[in-house]
């Protein structure tokens, strides 16, 4: 790939997704993924994927059911390793060379979280997985999806949602006045609290003007099309000068 079209991307997706609706992994649903990862890959964008837990574990979640939320929230880490490893399989199954890399240590099955050897990988046309998010409890997989791509030098965060194609003045599922919004500031979806990612996720993204791109996954492609660059749902951005 040519240095004029070089692309890096950390892709978030959501646990749930994988989960189908219900607890655990649909393999169906987390083979489609890989096979969009992989025409991404294939078209020469370098990516890497922070994957969320939430169809395992949501440690907000247990602790408003009594649990203590720093335990609740390592629970949910190791949820977001398993839906790495179920996606390296199918990456893999796709011809696509994969590393999962866990900020939890886990040498028997995944790397350390190193960025520079995440860099690496990427540049040699794997994909990179990051697990157990930030490995300190209270971080969103949100936050982690920016910190890692400020880390190893990614151009744009893509963010996978489902059942909501872009972001949105209000939720579209409640509220028939909603307006899709197709460009947005940072400044802006923090002003409006904006809930369609963590806030501090937003506040890393701003404080160092990396975009984000909000966009459904419910449609075929989508995945494809937000890898290689295609102007899909919202984008959020620095304030210009």
């Amino acid at each position: 790939m040519s240095q004029a079209t070089f692309r890096r991307v950390v892709l978030k997706l959501s646990g749930e997704s994988f989960g189908g609706g219900s607890v655990g992994v649909d393999p169906d649903v987390v083979q489609a993924v890989a096979r969009q990862i992989a025409a991404g890959v294939a078209e020469g964008v370098q990516v890497a994927v922070v994957v969320g837990g939430g169809n395992f574990f949501r440690g907000a979640e247990l602790q408003r059911r009594g649990m203590d939320r720093a335990r609740a929230d390592y629970m949910g880490m190791l949820g977001t390793v398993m839906n790495c490893l179920a996606l390296q399989d199918f990456l893999e199954k796709e011809g696509v060379d994969t590393r999962v890399q866990t900020a939890i240590a886990m040498a028997q099955v995944a790397e350390a979280y190193l960025p520079l050897r995440a860099i690496r990988h990427l540049e040699k046309g794997r994909v990179v997985i990051f697990g157990a998010g930030a490995g300190m409890p209270y971080f969103s997989t949100d936050t982690v999806a920016a910190q890692r791509a400020l880390e190893i030098g990614a151009q744009e965060v893509l963010v996978s949602k489902n059942g909501v194609d872009a972001v949105y003045t209000a939720d579209p599922k409640t509220d028939p006045d909603a307006q899709r919004l197709d460009d947005i500031t940072f400044d802006e979806a923090l002003k409006r609290e904006l809930m369609v990612v963590d806030q501090a996720a937003f506040s890393l993204c701003k404080d160092n003007a990396l975009p984000m791109r909000v966009f459904g996954a419910d449609d075929d492609g989508n995945l494809r099309r937000a890898l290689v660059g295609d102007q899909i749902g919202t984008l959020i951005h620095a304030a210009e000068d």
